[in-house]
């Protein structure tokens, strides 16, 4: 049986299309499309629930300790309400999840996961934790929506003075205020905007959720479903865990070797890293130049021989034209590479092309 997140009913009276994804019931899209939400992110501003994720909630004397040896990236410099991003390896240094940490204050933490993954990433936890270090699973309580795009900033400063919003990308006021309604005001979203994260108890989601629509009203502000997520992800070249990363493909195999500190004493997975050494494949965008669009788990050929696979596609709303992610040997992927990938028994054509296919301006 699929869960409903507290904020279900929005949606149904929002007329979203329900259909169910990492064990909830959400909507794909609303009734002006997914072309129209994708649109209002990159021009306005768009409302997501993500109330899916997971949250768990770190604290004891070897907090630190723990988080070092259970992500790949180094938590040790970090201020009060920073916020950093990692992978979580096993021992083969394949990817078990990709998370966020925040830091609260000294030995406490609160760490997003995905909802697909969440009770694995918290056994995983707990089956690995040492010393003084308690985990404990907020994801019930918790919900989460995402306001994201260029008029973010611009409606949440309605409701929220602007010295009590986080001024970094990647950083969090941790006990935050929406009006009355307290929350977690992060500076982080997945959709390659500018925007933020709110984290509150599951009661004031519906309520947090009307007074940001009812902010948003005049710049534009519409509710948007997991159809645009993705959309504006792959736009983005945004990893996706269980497609870019998964138990056998390595974080530096997708690039994401700046969130892998290999100078750290030890890691779940560091050893496992150093002995397959130099990566032979790495994640690469592609332009179709052919006709068609791509999807994932397509096979890339080059040379007349199979070379890779795909691993997200679609057409790219903003951009105007169909991309993919692929996994591809190191000699196949330089730019302007050309490949064909066999899409239904039929060959289109595509160049590596670098990525982010899109990158928002910075003002």
């Amino acid at each position: 049986m699929e869960k409903k997140t507290p904020l279900y009913d929005k949606h149904v009276e929002n007329h979203g299309k329900i259909v169910p994804f990492a064990g909830y019931l959400l909507p794909v899209q609303y009734e002006q499309g997914v072309i129209a939400e994708h649109m209002a992110v990159r021009k306005a501003c768009g409302l997501f629930d993500v109330s899916h994720m997971g949250e768990v909630l770190l604290t004891g004397r070897d907090a630190l300790a723990n988080l070092n040896m259970l992500l790949t990236n180094d938590f040790t410099n970090m201020y009060d309400g920073q916020a950093r991003y990692s992978p979580m390896c096993n021992e083969s240094g394949g990817v078990i999840d990709d998370l966020i940490v925040y830091k609260i204050r000294e030995n406490h933490y609160f760490i997003v996961v995905n909802a697909s993954n969440r009770e694995k990433d918290f056994a995983w936890m707990k089956e690995h934790q040492f010393a003084d270090a308690y985990f404990e699973d907020l994801s019930d309580q918790v919900a989460q929506i995402a306001l994201q795009g260029p008029k973010a900033h611009e409606i949440l400063a309605k409701l929220v003075p602007e010295e009590e919003l986080p001024k970094k990308y990647y950083s969090a006021v941790m006990e935050g205020k929406v009006k009355d309604i307290s929350c977690i005001i992060s500076k982080t979203g997945y959709t390659g905007e500018d925007g933020y994260e709110l984290y509150m108890g599951t009661g004031d989601a519906g309520r947090m959720w009307d007074l940001l629509l009812e902010a948003g009203r005049e710049d534009g502000l519409i509710p948007c479903g997991l159809g645009a997520r993705d959309t504006l992800r792959l736009e983005a070249a945004m990893p996706l865990y269980g497609h870019e990363m998964n138990d056998e493909i390595t974080p530096l195999e997708t690039g994401l070797g700046f969130a892998v500190k290999m100078n750290k004493e030890d890691f779940i997975g560091k050893k496992a890293l150093v002995d397959r050494g130099e990566p032979s494949r790495k994640r690469v965008g592609l332009k179709v130049t052919g006709r068609g669009i791509i999807r994932e788990q397509e096979k890339v050929f080059a040379d007349g021989k199979e070379i890779g696979i795909t691993t997200s596609g679609t057409h790219c709303p903003y951009l105007g034209y169909p991309a993919a992610m692929a996994l591809l040997p190191v000699e196949y992927a330089g730019v302007g590479t050309k490949v064909e990938v066999e899409v239904r028994n039929r060959m289109i054509g595509a160049e590596v092309i670098p990525i982010p296919f899109y990158k928002r301006e910075k003002k």
